[in-house]
Formats: C-alpha cells, sequence, structure tokens
C-alpha cells in the first residue's frame, strides 16, 4: 500500500511539473523559453555551450543568468560560466575586458551592443560587444530574441544602439493600490509593504522591460499627490530603483506642483519665489541622498484641474526651469507635459498645447523636455499628429503614447497598437521640407538635440498576465521595439512577439500576425470612422456616447467634437472653422485644409460635411459611414474565425482567454456599430444602405446604459 501510494505520489508530482501540465498563464510574456524541437534545441545548445563574462557585476550577473534561464529552457542544458573561450560559447566582452576585440564599439555609446559569430582562438563562437556591462544585457536580449524565433545562430552580425535617449514608461499609479486608466487589475507597487519586501515580480517587470530597451519608469500618477515626495515614499521608491539598477533602469517621480504648500505650509508655489525654489532644491538633494542615480521630474500643471505656475501668471517654461535648476546638478531632467486644455480656449481644444507652448520655443532650460502627446485631443484611436513635432525646433519634445487602452476597448479588444505607434512615428511634419518625420524630431536629428525621448503610459497591473489580456502584452511589447528603433516595423514587430509569446510555427505566426495588423483599424471602423473623434461615453470612455451634450464645459462632451446636426457631421478645422490646419506646416496645411486632398481617414477631423458629399467611392458619406460601422464588425468576427481555427496549437488556458475577449470584443464591436447608427441617424434622416442591418434596440435604449463602475477611472 504504502509503495502504490509513493508511486502515485511520484506520477503526480511528475505531472505536476511536465511542461505539458504546466497552464501558461501569460506570466513569462515573451520570455517564455519554451522548449524548441530536438534539432533546434542540439542547434541552440552548441551555439551556447558557455558562457564567457569579463567579471560579476550585478548587470553582468543578471545577463548571464538571462542567458542561463534562455538557453535552459529552449534546450534543456544551461551553458556553463567558464573563464575561458570554448568552442560553441557566448563571448560578453567590452573593451575595457578584451581590448583586442575583433569589433568595432564605436558608435554604440552606453547601452549600444554588436553581435558576431567570429573566430577566437581557433574556436567558433558568438561575440556580444558593447562599451559598457548595459550594452552586454542588451545584447544579451537580442540573441535570446533571435534564439527565440529560430533566426540562424552560426553567421549573426548586427549592430544595435537606441535612436532615443530616454525610453519610459509611464505608470498612472496612485498611493492606494489603484491605477487610473488601468484595466489589468491593482497596481504592482505593493507601497505599502515596501521598502522592507521587494518581490519577485519586480525583478521579472525589470527583466521584461530590459529585453525590449526600456530604461526608465515614472512611478506615480501624473495626478501626483504630494505625499509621493516624503520620506517614507522616497524609501519606497529607492527599494524599487535597487531592484531596476541592474537592469539600466532608473525611476523618475510625477510631482503635484503645490507639494511645497501642502507638505510644508509654504504660503505660494510662485517658481519665481526663492523660497519655492529653495524649497524644490531641498527636495532634490533629499531624493538624490537616497537614489543616487534618480533620473528626474514628470510635471502635468494647469491641465484638467491640477494647479501650475500659469495659476501665480508665470508661463511654464517659468515653471520648468525652476525645477530644472534643482536636479541638474545631480544630473537629473524635468518632463513637462503639454497636455493642457481649459475653459480659456473655447473654439477648439486641439490648438490648445500649440497656442500655450509654441510661444515659449527656446526659453526651457537644457535639462528639460516637453512631452507631447501623439494627437492633440487625447490618445484617440486615430489622431493626426500633434502640431507641435516640428513647431519648436529649439526645444527637445519627447513622445507620449498610451499603451494602456483607454479609448480602445481597455482590457478585453485585440487592438495591436503598434500601428498607430509606427503611423505616427512615421508622419511627415515638412518642418524642413519633405522627410521631416515625427521620429526624426523625438529622436533629435532634425533639429540637432541631444536631450531626446518617448514615453508610454503603461498597461501593467497585478494581473497574472500582465496587461489585462495575452494581446494586450504586444502593445507593450511593440511600443518598448518602437522606443528603441523608430525605423521597425509594426508587422516585424508582431510577427517576433507571435513567435516568442507563442510560437515560430508558420501556422501559428501567420494568422495571429495577420489578426494583428488589421486589428487596430477594425476599432477605428467600429468606433470613429472617416476622422470622428472622442464620441465615447464620458468619464469612463467605455463603450459610446455620441449623444452626450449636458456636461458643464463644451469640450467635455463629445457632441462637441462631432458637430453632427441635420445637414451634416464633422468638426471644422480649416479657415472657415478654428482654423487648426494653420498649426501645421504650409504643406501639411494645404494638404488637411482641402477636402479634395485630406486623406478620408482624417476627412471628419478637418471637415464639416454634408450627409450627401460623395466619398470617393462614389458612396454618399452617410453610406459610407455605416460601411464602416459595418466593416469593423466584420473584422472582429474574422478574427474569431481565425483565433478558433489555433486551438489545436495553443495551450488551453491563453486559448480560453482570447476567446473569451473576443466574444467581447465582437458584441461591444456591435454594440457600438448599432448605438453610432441608431444617434448619427436621428440627426441625418438618411435610410441604411441596402445589406446593412438596422440596431438592435431604439436610440433611447443605448442612451440609458450605466456604468457606473467601469475600471480604470478613479
Amino acid at each position: 500500500m504504502i509503495a502504490r501510494l509513493f508511486c502515485w505520489m511520484i506520477a503526480v508530482t511528475g505531472a505536476l511539473l511536465s511542461p505539458m501540465a504546466q497552464a501558461e498563464d501569460g506570466y513569462d510574456l515573451w520570455l517564455r523559453y519554451a522548449r524548441a524541437d530536438q534539432a533546434r534545441s542540439a542547434d541552440l545548445a552548441a551555439h551556447a555551450t558557455a558562457i564567457v563574462a569579463p567579471g560579476n557585476s550585478p548587470t553582468l550577473t543578471a545577463a548571464t543568468a538571462e542567458l542561463q534561464r534562455g538557453v535552459a529552457g529552449m534546450s534543456g542544458t544551461a551553458p556553463t560560466l567558464s573563464a575561458i573561450v570554448q568552442q560553441g560559447a557566448l563571448w560578453l566582452a567590452t573593451p575595457a575586458s578584451a581590448p583586442a576585440l575583433p569589433i568595432r564599439t564605436e558608435g554604440l555609446g552606453n547601452e549600444g551592443y554588436a553581435i558576431r559569430s567570429t573566430q577566437m582562438e581557433g574556436k567558433a563562437v558568438t561575440l556580444i560587444a558593447a562599451n559598457s556591462d548595459i550594452g552586454l544585457l542588451h545584447g544579451a536580449y537580442h540573441w535570446l530574441r533571435l534564439a527565440q524565433t529560430g533566426a540562424r545562430l552560426d553567421a549573426i552580425d548586427i549592430r544595435s544602439a537606441p535612436r532615443i535617449g530616454l525610453r519610459l514608461l509611464n505608470h498612472w499609479d496612485n498611493l492606494n493600490g489603484t491605477v487610473e486608466r488601468g484595466y489589468a487589475g491593482a497596481s504592482i507597487w505593493d507601497w505599502w509593504r515596501l521598502p522592507d519586501w521587494k518581490g519577485p515580480r519586480y525583478t521579472d517587470y525589470a527583466r521584461a522591460n530590459a529585453s525590449i530597451g526600456i530604461n526608465g519608469t515614472i512611478l506615480n500618477n501624473v495626478n501626483a499627490k504630494a505625499d509621493s515626495l516624503t520620506a517614507p515614499y522616497i524609501a519606497k521608491a529607492a527599494g524599487l530603483a535597487d531592484v531596476f539598477r541592474p537592469y539600466g533602469i532608473k525611476v523618475y517621480l510625477s510631482v503635484k506642483w503645490t507639494a511645497p504648500m501642502e507638505l510644508d505650509g509654504l504660503k505660494t508655489a510662485d517658481p519665481l519665489d526663492p523660497a519655492v525654489a529653495a524649497w524644490w532644491q531641498a527636495k532634490a538633494d533629499e531624493i538624490y541622498r537616497a537614489i543616487p542615480d534618480f533620473g528626474g521630474f514628470l510635471v502635468k500643471a494647469n491641465s484638467e484641474g491640477q494647479p501650475g505656475p500659469q495659476d501665480y501668471n508665470r508661463t511654464h517654461a517659468d515653471g520648468a526651469n525652476m525645477l530644472a535648476a534643482a536636479v541638474k546638478p545631480h544630473g537629473g531632467i524635468v518632463m513637462w507635459r503639454a497636455f493642457v486644455y481649459a475653459h480659456d480656449n473655447p473654439d477648439d481644444r486641439a490648438k490648445q498645447a500649440y497656442t500655450d507652448f509654441k510661444p515659449l520655443d527656446g526659453r526651457f532650460a537644457d535639462n528639460v523636455i516637453v512631452q507631447v502627446k501623439n494627437g492633440a485631443i487625447d490618445f484617440q484611436p486615430r489622431e493626426p499628429f500633434h502640431p507641435l513635432f516640428g513647431a519648436m525646433p529649439k526645444t527637445p519634445l519627447m513622445m507620449e503614447f498610451q499603451i494602456t487602452k483607454e479609448y480602445l476597448g481597455q482590457s478585453t479588444h485585440l487592438t495591436y497598437l503598434g500601428t498607430l505607434f509606427e503611423e505616427t512615428l512615421d508622419a511627415d511634419t515638412y518642418a524642413k521640407g519633405k522627410g521631416s518625420t515625427v521620429a526624426k524630431v523625438i529622436d533629435g536629428s532634425l533639429d540637432g538635440h541631444e536631450l531626446t525621448g518617448i514615453a508610454g503610459v503603461a498597461n501593467i497591473g497585478a494581473d497574472r498576465d500582465w496587461s489585462g489580456s495575452i494581446f494586450n502584452q504586444a502593445d507593450w511589447y511593440a511600443f518598448g521595439r518602437l522606443a528603441w528603433d523608430t525605423s521597425l516595423s509594426a508587422e516585424s514587430i508582431a510577427k517576433e512577439w507571435a513567435e516568442m509569446t507563442f510560437s515560430p510555427d508558420p501556422k501559428v505566426v501567420q494568422p495571429v500576425v495577420t489578426m494583428m495588423m488589421g486589428s487596430r483599424e477594425a476599432a477605428v471602423d467600429y468606433m470613429t470612422p472617416l476622422g470622428l473623434t472622442h464620441v465615447m461615453d464620458t468619464g469612463h470612455h467605455y463603450g459610446p456616447g455620441p449623444w452626450v451634450s449636458d456636461l458643464a464645459r463644451p469640450e467635455w462632451n463629445p457632441v462637441y467634437y462631432h458637430k453632427a446636426d441635420a445637414n451634416g457631421i464633422g468638426f471644422d478645422r480649416t479657415k472657415t472653422g478654428s482654423d487648426a490646419v494653420s498649426q501645421y506646416a504650409p504643406p501639411v496645411a494645404k494638404m488637411w485644409g482641402n477636402v479634395k486632398t485630406t486623406p478620408e481617414r482624417d476627412l471628419l477631423w478637418f471637415h464639416h460635411l454634408s450627409w450627401d458629399h460623395r466619398l470617393r467611392s462614389g458612396e454618399t458619406l452617410w453610406d459610407g459611414l455605416v460601411h464602416r460601422y459595418d466593416r469593423g464588425v466584420a473584422y472582429v468576427a474574422d478574427m474569431q474565425t481565425r483565433w478558433a481555427a489555433l486551438k489545436p496549437h495553443v495551450d488551453a488556458e491563453r486559448f480560453a482567454q482570447t476567446q473569451t475577449f473576443l466574444t467581447i470584443q465582437h458584441r461591444e464591436a456591435l454594440w457600438w456599430r448599432d448605438a453610432s447608427i441608431a444617434y448619427f441617424q436621428s440627426l441625418s434622416k438618411r435610410p441604411l444602405p441596402t445589406g446593412s442591418a438596422a440596431p438592435a434596440h431604439d436610440l433611447n435604449w443605448y442612451k440609458a446604459q450605466r456604468f457606473p463602475y467601469a475600471p480604470g477611472h478613479n
């Protein structure tokens, strides 16, 4: 009996530990290091027989541990650490550790790397070379990416260095554990138990970010609490900084403008008051004593009710420069957000940031960078690029994308944002003629800036899968990869991600990439076709609300943005309307100022048109609008079909979650389609085009829907 029980226990234990029995819940992200087939396993083991590394710094230890973890997972054999070069070794080296490197490291900077298949002492090795241990870590992750995606490992010749200096995640995490616009559970920062308890998830967070080149994180919400700057919370931030430091990731803090008044009773927060400047200098000194490599401050000021220097008749530059002086002795920077709108710009909210910041070009300190959202409204499914890009040549500008999907289906809609990021970065500002892309503005090459940056509002929470769904992980991944190299294509990034997240098998990769590449356009179709914008229900931004018109300020209401009536629809931003087009360079303004040359995807953003206006297809605007709603819903149905066919190739848990979320997405895409058509048809009075179904309910039913507990609205 005992023998039988012992055998049963062994069998159960073996089953629990077996790869086939271990459920995949998404926690490992794109660093799964799944076991390869026999031939690939042998190839991997042959090209990673040992690891030769120049020392044992925390960063090198992280790099070698990751290589051992990855190779062991994929091949079943972990490479040993060796002091001498062996056949098939991975050789990590810097000019300091190996002065006679057979590869140049000039031009790689502190974070770049080179990888080459080469010979050393008559032995075939893979050399990962860099100028620093951080560069070696990034190179190690690139080699592991090659290994996971089935690339050849015997003929590598790669040089890679980041095009943008600051590559940051903005966490909108609150001190009470909630996350503003978060759809993946509570904050991963356990403020209550920090700095004493630093769980393993923080290291895994650092690993994931380092693997895609992210080098900084803003820990707290831009709608900041002054408490973030108190000694206990500085100690908590320092605890996280200690975990992240070996991975080349600095920490930053969002600050509240009135912190000197709230924490120490100052009578003012006027940036030109010497006492205020002295307070911030002392606070910066305190932070740097705790966190010597602290990155600096992020500031949201005079926007959405937040206090700022304009409350004292000072400019944004006055405020930014005062803070910049406080952190400059320590090598810190200030990121000053350009997301501003208030009641004093009644004709067009899209114009306000340009109006406020353009006159300040050249007036910011050299350690200030202005952080600009990708579009002039607010992270919409599609927006034209922000007019400030290309308009402030004397001021470094950094991009702000939203990785979390406040307006794009939140956690349950598969809407791959790589295409949105790519579309924005490739947009041509014409600031210095053709080819003056947004990417060249933010990487500093257009205007010769050395301080460069890009930020993404994180979609990370305490859910096991980090991002609220498996496919939302791809948005985090795509942001990091494009932040490192803006020339990458969204499609190539999607392919990498699919190969590492699911399988390098083309039978899996091809349909997954196909789903991803059209998914964001589908959301645009069923939410905001033809250039419509901000028609979401207000507050939580979950679901449609194009009829909302009763909020206190005009720009809080969706009707402000579409201006639909019996005669037509759209916001006139040409010279006959708000003239927002004049904020762009003349060639761009000319294109968008003429309805005939405006791309139809932007049509209603710039023009108010009759319902009977003829589109390029020959159909009326009304019919084209309905057909796009239909097309968006149909694309989601197609994604459901493609995903169902992948059931034999995807583990049960991740398959089931994605299948369920696609069902939700299809239901909500129909809701978006039907509610929007019901409302706009009540104004247009046009019949539906042949073949388009009537909405499932009347308009009053859609208006009556309420969601008081929708997530992310703190």
